[in-house]
């Protein structure tokens, strides 16, 4: 993996993780809002700002993603975008206050090591 596939993998992962905290942050407005059909559920998710924003950047990168499988194998660019979910942890942990037990911690150490392993080349 070269340096600049290194920065668009770190970049897809980082505006993935960016889209998850945005719905996370639409989802807690949602609570609020008062719809009692589905259809007013929809457009009640429609009209909040970070839900819209979250989406755009799920599209990105979508796309980001899209670019890397054009360049590198998918046995090693899929287990890569795992990044996400160790990205996830740190802003869930940083931005909402939420608590990480040990057994996380280790899991994440986990695909850390698995991703490493995935993309060493010698």
């Amino acid at each position: 993996m070269t340096l600049s596939e290194l920065v668009l993998l770190l970049v897809t992962v980082s505006i993935g993780t960016a889209g998850q905290f945005l719905l996370k942050l639409g989802a807690l407005k949602l609570a609020g809002v008062e719809a009692s059909s589905f259809l007013g559920k929809i457009i009640g998710i429609a009209t909040i700002p970070e839900i819209i924003t979250g989406l755009m950047c799920y599209g990105l990168g979508a796309v980001g993603y899209i670019l890397l499988l054009s360049r590198i194998k998918l046995s090693i660019v899929g287990p890569s975008i795992a990044l996400g979910y160790v990205l996830s942890v740190v802003v869930g942990h940083f931005a909402f206050r939420e608590q990480i037990p040990f057994s996380r911690l280790v899991g994440v150490g986990l695909i850390v090591c698995g991703v490493i392993l995935v993309v060493w080349e010698r």
